[in-house]
């Protein structure tokens, strides 16, 4: 079934963002090599249990706030659903090279999500 596993902060000054979060909740926060301007971190649960990753990316708008990536196991058949319920993909279905596939939706109530697949063979 799909579920979160993964949420982004969007920060206009991201040492500033890595310095509050690292500060409030211990998250060792790192460069992600392959991304500018991407710093990813794990999270734990209250009782030290690995929980979901994280990261940290420079705003593109006003309205880049937090996302939540849910990872889907077939990304082109949930872009499909999106449409199809009434939702919308204003960034269309985008490779991350070695890693997956992203598409940025907007739900009814024009809250952002992000679908993520999983393909270690994604070019």
């Amino acid at each position: 079934m799909p579920t979160v596993c993964h949420f982004e902060i969007a920060a206009d000054d991201i040492e500033r963002a890595k310095k509050f979060y690292s500060e409030l909740f211990g998250w060792q926060i790192e460069k992600f090599a392959e991304h500018k301007d991407y710093w990813i971190f794990d999270t734990t649960d209250l009782n030290g249990k690995r929980g979901i990753t994280g990261a940290i990316e420079k705003k593109h708008d006003k309205h880049h706030t937090i996302t939540c990536n849910i990872c889907v196991a077939n990304i082109d058949e949930h872009i499909a659903r999106v449409k199809k319920l009434g939702g919308n993909v204003f960034v269309p279905k985008s490779a991350v090279q070695g890693l997956g596939y992203y598409a940025y939706c907007l739900d009814t109530e024009g809250n952002c999500f992000v679908l993520w697949e999983t393909d270690h063979n994604a070019k």
